[in-house]
């Protein structure tokens, strides 16, 4: 099956094929053809395909060199748009304007794909998509048809998605469905695909844009919104069922083979994580960069959309606020603030015939988001006479209008507002979702609330239920890992004869498949909502298991007679809060780092001078650690406490600690049941401090933590959890400083009461299953302490960045996360498992050559062994002017080049971009650098480090890994890692083997 695991699968397929690797094992395709696949993924013959069929595509050129691109770009009509081959989420690609974006785009392109494909750019024109199911018996239904917010020229997983499509009409639905069908069965598939295409505004002339032939971001989104299982479905068909014999799996009473219908709308809307990056392009294009999304579902579209804006988890009620500067018009640049500039916009009185000018989105779209300015306008108007009447409180609450939202215009708190709903009896109904609109009677567990049904459609008050809040959109910090606790806590809870509600709002994840729960409330992670659900449903609630959107969530619904399972609201109160959390730790004698919330910056760099620096800063007005920095010297914190990332204030204080350089950083992860850890896991960091725990590579068990250092660790952790004490998961983060002391200085740094991000990996490794153990604990049961066997290999977590989608971001890892997913994998030995962790990347290196540039003495003598080992692996070494001295010195075989200041020819970015290395290690060290010279380093170094990423060639800027990858590729050739499955390294662990101790 290659339809299942996204374009990575498709691409490892079609590599297979080309190397005949299925025809020698004689391994069968099931469901769609490779013919099929190749015909989709490879834009020439796409082309030829749709062509030979009489059906239009965009013009277009094929090139799979650069100087065919110079070739062309003399002739050709701008602007163009450059789509990739073969690549996922737009990579590469982009829209040309003249000659020399083409070349810039198309350099880059030609780098992560053996072909472009250079096009007519239909500027303006509608996006539209259909998901499409056929059977081998040649029987094919269109599931759901969807449609971009943001017209061409925007990447789809970068759009605003609505299903049903709201602006085609009856005609251009039904001719646009039928093509979809003919491409379907002319391809031909077998399962689910999904087709793209652009039509015009103004005549309904279309291009088919591409089709996927496999489940994708679209078919996720297809299958929350509908309700038909696309994914269930195409395995089925792959295995050769007909639509015909399967049943609908929401009603259990009719076929699969049906297109379902909606009495609803839905909206997805991307989520960005720009903030976490300075200097970050944040103009959306036909490359995607979003990190997440989230899908809404309402009677109307504004209901849908104010409730996807808050489902974001960006601090905004709604699509509008109250930030208004009367008479200014906001830019309407295709970014992440163009929904909310139009709303602003559109109040201060730009016509919708400018912005559909200016933007291309439809006037339907205009029309519903100036419905929603209109009423704000009109409750500002009306709030001088106090609170709201019912008849406004309800027409608010049917266009997606918060509590918060109409407490901020009528001066009121939210929950009087709450109040003042109860007592009017303006409550939302929950609906179910049938796929049938009605039609048939059904009974499904698919449920979202609206204000705009007048009763329920489902019964409440099961027995021995409980509420799962789930971790929201993916983000940098919060991603699948979150998602797999909040599962596995549904499966467990089931087992043991409870009955699990979800709630969730992301369309990616496993835990808004209703198959797998009793209720999956599709809803947004607010207080307002969360009591919403608690009062009808009347049962306890688990917020450990999310991530921090649901932890977060707890201090606000403890204000309420909410139940929680696990630690009490007080207890995560202890931990969360900074000065109660160093409190304890101090009643505890345990060390932690020396800290202080200064509120001023006269205060900062007294006290800075106080600890000594290197010290690390944490701005407190920021989410997940943005703008978090270490500064080495006084000079660089006054250069720092001059930008606009560091308001010192009363109202803003900055948190200031001592940052210790060179210390090894562990996660102890656990469960603890009444103040007892049950079960337990440390990793060790191979990078030290300095770089966020969720960028760096972790190994398990730990491999250079001296037995001291591990019993001083386990002792500070069981007196934590007593103290508190913890009923639950947790996560508890120490810094190990070992330099050359006879007892090592072992620090608490953070604590978490919830399941960390390392959950899933450490219960892989161990085979013991932390979240099975601690939703036990949750629903009360008195769990023993569970017997640990050190395994006899080892796992490595490696995280993975998308460097090369995030324009002008510097790539270089810091004590902020930058990771947007990660890869595990395990090994005899730490190097095999590091290898093949770094291999799982998608890095490659086949050229013997890299490139060397390392900053400071202190990197260049700990780097010089692994320059050597290089050396003797028959690598050729390239290295800028003090780099290439010092090896050469150190007689090494090296040829200089020119940094990019030196203004001299081959300069370093030549050598990377002509691909004349195949890894590059670039290791700056700033400690002693004042900010002039740390100007120009940065510039030098920003910008090997920016062309090494875009010319798709593994990055180090970290010694402790560059070492590590070196040694390991040393002793071990990518083509003799061993292939083992997962229980093959389990069925190591023999009971006879040694328990480990607390």
């Amino acid at each position: 099956l290659l339809g299942f695991g996204g374009q990575t699968a498709l691409n490892c397929g079609l590599a297979l094929a080309r190397k005949n690797i299925f025809k020698k094992y004689r391994v069968e395709i099931l469901g769609t053809p490779l013919s099929a696949i190749r015909n989709t993924e490879d834009r020439l013959l796409f082309r030829q395909t749709i062509e030979n069929l009489g059906l239009k595509v965009p013009q277009s050129t094929l090139c799979r060199k650069l100087s065919q691109v110079n070739d062309l770009s003399g002739k050709i009509k701008y602007p163009v748009i450059v789509r990739a081959g073969f690549s996922l989420g737009g990579l590469g690609s982009g829209v040309a304007r003249n000659s020399q974006d083409l070349i810039s785009i198309s350099q880059k392109a030609l780098t992560q794909t053996p072909q472009i494909l250079i096009e007519e750019y239909l500027e303006h024109w509608k996006e539209i998509e259909y998901e499409v199911v056929r059977d081998s018996k040649d029987n094919c239904i269109t599931v759901c048809n969807m449609e971009n917010f943001d017209p061409m020229g925007i990447h789809t997983g970068e759009s605003i998605v609505v299903a049903p499509s709201q602006t085609l009409t009856n005609s251009e639905y039904h001719r646009l469905r039928e093509i979809a069908i003919k491409v379907v069965k002319n391809l031909p598939i077998v399962g689910e695909c999904n087709i793209q295409y652009a039509l015009s505004p103004i005549d309904g002339d279309y291009r088919i844009i591409e089709v996927n032939a496999r489940l994708s971001r679209s078919s996720a989104l297809a299958s929350k919104a509908t309700g038909y299982p696309l994914a269930y479905i195409a395995a089925k068909l792959a295995l050769g069922y007909r639509l015909s014999d399967l049943r609908n799996q929401v009603t259990q009473a009719t076929s699969a083979f049906f297109e379902p219908a909606l009495d609803y709308v839905v909206v997805k809307i991307p989520r960005w994580d720009f903030l976490k990056f300075k200097n970050q392009d944040e103009t959306l294009g036909s490359e995607m960069q979003s990190v997440g999304e989230v899908m809404a579902i309402g009677r109307s579209f504004e209901e849908a959309l104010q409730k996807a804006v808050r489902s974001l988890d960006l601090d905004f009620e709604g699509i509008i606020s109250d930030d208004f500067d009367k008479g200014k018009l906001r830019p309407l640049k295709a970014s992440p603030d163009r929904p909310y500039n139009i709303a602003y916009n559109l109040f201060n009185g730009q016509s919708k015939k400018d912005i559909y000018k200016e933007t291309g989105i439809d006037y339907w779209f205009l029309d519903r988001i100036e419905n929603i300015v209109n009423f704000y306008k009109n409750m500002i108007s009306e709030s001088s006479d106090g609170k709201p009447t019912e008849t406004t409180l309800l027409k608010a609450k049917k266009l997606g209008f918060s509590d918060v939202q109409i407490g901020e215009i009528y001066s009121v708190a939210d929950s009087e507002i709450r109040n003042l709903r109860k007592r009017h009896n303006i409550l939302p109904k929950v609906c179910q979702i049938d796929t049938l609109a009605g039609e048939f009677p059904a009974k499904t567990n698919y449920l979202y609330l609206s204000y705009h049904r007048q009763k329920h459609d489902i019964r409440f008050n099961l027995p021995k239920q409980i509420a799962i809040i789930g971790g929201g959109p993916y983000q940098i910090g919060s991603s699948v890992e979150f998602d797999w606790c909040a599962v596995n806590c549904a499966i467990t809870a089931k087992k043991n004869g409870y009955s699990p509600i979800m709630i969730n709002c992301n369309p990616e994840t496993v835990s808004t498949d209703y198959d797998i729960l009793d209720k999956l409330y599709f809803e947004e992670l607010t207080r307002e909502r969360i009591l919403d659900i608690s009062d009808l449903e009347k049962c306890p609630l688990v917020v450990s298991v999310g991530g921090q959107i649901p932890n977060s969530l707890t201090a606000k619904l403890a204000e309420s007679t909410v139940r929680f399972l696990g630690s009490n609201p007080e207890v995560i109160d202890r931990v969360e809060d900074r000065e109660k959390f160093s409190a304890l730790l101090d009643s505890l004698k345990i060390i932690q780092p020396l800290w202080k919330r200064l509120k001023s910056k006269k205060e900062a760099l007294e006290f800075a001078k106080k600890i000594g620096y290197p010290v690390l800063i944490r701005p407190s007005y920021v989410l997940s650690g943005r703008a978090m920095y270490v500064a080495y010297s006084e000079e660089l914190l006054s250069r720092y406490l001059a930008t606009s990332d560091s308001i010192v204030s009363s109202e803003y204080p900055l948190v200031m600690s001592k940052f210790i350089r060179g210390a090894k950083e562990v996660d102890f992860d656990g469960v603890a049941c009444k103040g007892k850890i049950v079960v337990w896991a440390i990793s060790e960091h191979v990078e030290h401090a300095g770089v966020h725990s969720g960028d760096a590579t972790l190994v398990l068990p730990s491999f250079s933590l001296g037995d001291e250092a591990v019993e001083m660790i386990k002792e500070n952790t069981v007196n934590i959890v007593k103290a508190l004490p913890i009923n639950g998961p947790f996560n508890i983060q120490f810094l190990v400083n070992e330099d050359g002391r006879a007892i090592p200085e072992v620090l608490v740094i953070e604590g978490n009461l919830r399941a960390s991000r390392t959950f899933p990996f450490v219960s892989k490794v161990l085979g013991i299953n932390f979240i099975e153990i601690a939703t036990k604990v949750l629903l009360g049961d008195n769990v023993k302490q569970v017997k640990i066997k050190r395994p006899r290999y080892t796992g490595v977590k490696a995280a993975h960045f998308s460097f090369t989608r995030l324009r002008r971001v510097d790539p270089v890892l810091r004590v902020e996360m930058a990771s947007t997913g990660e890869v595990a994998c395990f090994g005899d030995s730490l190097n095999e498992a590091y290898l093949k962790a770094i291999l799982s990347t998608g890095a490659s290196f086949d050229k013997k050559a890299a490139l060397v540039s390392l900053g400071g003495m202190e990197y260049k003598q700990k780097m010089l062994q692994g320059c050597r080992v290089l050396a003797k692996m028959g690598f050729a070494l390239f290295a800028t002017n003090n780099t290439a001295a010092f090896l050469k010195l150190n007689r090494l075989k090296v040829k200089q080049v020119y940094k990019v200041h030196e203004k001299k020819r081959p300069n370093v970015i030549d050598v990377i971009k002509s691909k004349q290395v195949s890894l590059v290690f670039n290791l700056s060290d700033r400690d002693d650098l004042g900010v002039k010279e740390m100007s120009l380093e940065l510039t030098d170094g920003y910008q090997i480090r920016r062309a090494t990423v875009d010319t798709n060639i593994p990055l180090f800027t970290k010694v402790s890994t560059a070492n590590l990858f070196i040694n390991s590729l040393y002793k071990l050739k990518p083509e003799d890692l061993k292939v083992k499955s997962w229980c093959e390294y389990l069925a190591t662990i023999q009971p006879k083997d040694k328990t480990e101790k607390l």
